[in-house]
Order: C-alpha cells, then sequence, then structure tokens
C-alpha cells in the first residue's frame, strides 16, 4: 500500500486538477470523459480499500504478513477508511450522476 506497491488511487489525485482544468474551465473534454474518469477513480478507489482489508490483522488478512496493516487501527491514520475514503466515494458518486442527468 505504499506507492511502489499497489496504491494506485493516487493516480485519481494527480489527475484530478487537469480533470478539473481541462472539464470545467477550458471546457475540452466533454461529459464522457469526466463521467469515465470518476468511473476509473471509483475502481481505483475499491482497488486500495480491497488491498487495505486484505492486508489488515484480521483473520480474512490474504497478505501483507510480513507487515500488516496496523496503521490504519490507529489516529490519525484511523481517518481513512472511516471518514476520507466515504467522503471521496460519495463525491465520485454525486459528481457521476450530477453529469449524467445534466443536459
Amino acid at each position: 500500500m505504499t506507492f511502489e506497491g499497489r496504491n494506485f488511487d493516487i493516480i485519481s489525485g494527480l489527475t484530478a486538477p487537469i480533470i478539473f482544468y481541462y472539464g470545467f474551465v477550458n471546457v475540452k473534454f466533454g461529459k464522457k470523459v469526466i463521467i469515465a474518469w470518476n468511473y476509473l477513480c471509483l475502481v481505483l478507489l475499491l482497488n486500495i480499500v480491497f488491498n487495505s482489508v486484505l492486508s489488515s490483522p484480521f483473520p480474512l488478512q490474504k497478505f501483507g504478513f510480513e507487515q500488516p496493516n496496523v496503521a490504519i487501527l490507529y489516529f490519525p491514520f484511523n481517518l481513512l477508511p472511516s471518514l476520507i475514503v466515504p467522503i471521496v466515494l460519495f463525491s465520485h458518486l454525486v459528481v457521476i450522476r450530477r453529469l449524467i442527468k445534466s443536459k
């Protein structure tokens, strides 16, 4: 779950300013591109959520045995799964819904 490992959701954060600028300010991207980007970001988010759950020290741990993901059990890292991930998930879903319903 590092930048060298399976943490590909950093790509969504790095590309977000580009998508915003060319999708809403300079309007070079259409709605379909922004919706597709949001779906891709949702897939990347689900990927890291599954990786974090499967590398946590719980009975369903499948990898990361040499260094389990114990950081998310302590403050402030527990804010990631309890606050940040739901906010990101909700934000992507709201943007997708608004873009699909807009004319």
